[in-house]
């Protein structure tokens, strides 16, 4: 198993560093999970961290076997105390995971879950009614204030753009406003009509993009490969890309090799961060 870049109180040890100072930080969680700090605050991408998917899914036909070690305990994180609002782009368990989820929302009562209106019963469901007040529900188009962050909703094709009876969109990726910077966090998602020129309209400073592929074999949806990573953030105009959803579980991964190569055809600016590693941003 890949060891994390630093985990547990070492991870924790850097967190705190970079919010006392009131400092912009990145840190990958690994899979789709981010932790992004400002001005003391925090936001949480998409986090997963726990063994729940390699429980469910040992002794079947589709194991999801860990390759990298878990970068901290939920809990541990959540009692930095400082966490505004968690993501969950959709409801697959690597990006809704209660074990994760539960702990988070617990240490913090202030904190928000942004997720599509279309999985709004989901979510009450898996984490109690108590939890609908907490909800803030986006659809594809629509953008919703929580504090200081202002978070639009981007369609996401997990393989395709589903959309629910009302017609609301069961993925999404999220554009996040925040005191002057601006990420897009994608979800899972492969191309589709309307991704580029809805990026275009934002001037994305940093974007969170999968790199691990669509191969039919692995029978799970797929995602965009690296090159392809690559070029959509180069033609969005998009800052620094950082590639995610890889290294986590042996059956549905890809290394970053040909990501890092077309960012250098491209003159793409990117960053490949380790489980647990992070950075300061300007």
């Amino acid at each position: 198993m890949k060891p994390a870049f630093a985990k547990d109180e070492a991870l924790l040890a850097d967190v705190r560093r970079v919010l006392a100072a009131g400092e912009r930080g990145v840190w990958w969680l690994g899979q789709s999970g981010f932790l992004v700090t400002q001005k003391g605050r925090a936001l949480i991408l998409d986090p997963y961290l726990s063994d729940s998917l390699t429980r469910k899914y040992a002794d079947t036909p589709k194991p999801h076997v860990r390759m990298t070690e878990r970068a901290v305990d939920p809990a541990a994180l959540g009692r930095l105390g400082v966490i505004d609002v968690i993501t969950s782009s959709h409801q697959h368990t690597d990006h809704f995971d209660v074990e994760t989820l539960q702990p988070l929302l617990a240490a913090n009562p202030q904190a928000r879950l942004v997720l599509p209106a279309a999985i709004r019963d989901f979510a009450i469901e898996r984490l109690g009614t108590e939890s609908a007040p907490r909800l803030v529900e986006l659809d594809d188009g629509k953008s919703a204030r929580v504090g200081e962050m202002v978070f639009h909703g981007i369609a996401a094709a997990h393989n395709t753009v589903e959309r629910d009876a009302q017609g609301c969109c069961r993925f999404l990726g999220f554009v996040v406003e925040w005191a002057g910077l601006t990420f897009y966090h994608s979800g899972d998602t492969l191309m589709h009509d309307g991704l580029l020129p809805t990026l275009r309209k934002f001037k994305i400073n940093l974007a969170f993009l999968p790199i691990n592929g669509d191969r039919p074999e692995r029978n799970v949806a797929g995602n965009l490969n690296g090159v392809e990573a690559a070029r959509l953030a180069h033609a969005a105009g998009i800052g620094t890309v950082i590639p995610c959803h890889f290294d986590m579980f042996e059956f549905n991964t890809a290394p970053p090799d040909e990501f890092v190569a077309e960012c250098g055809k491209l003159g793409q600016s990117f960053r490949v961060l380790r489980a647990g590693e992070g950075f300061c941003l300007e």
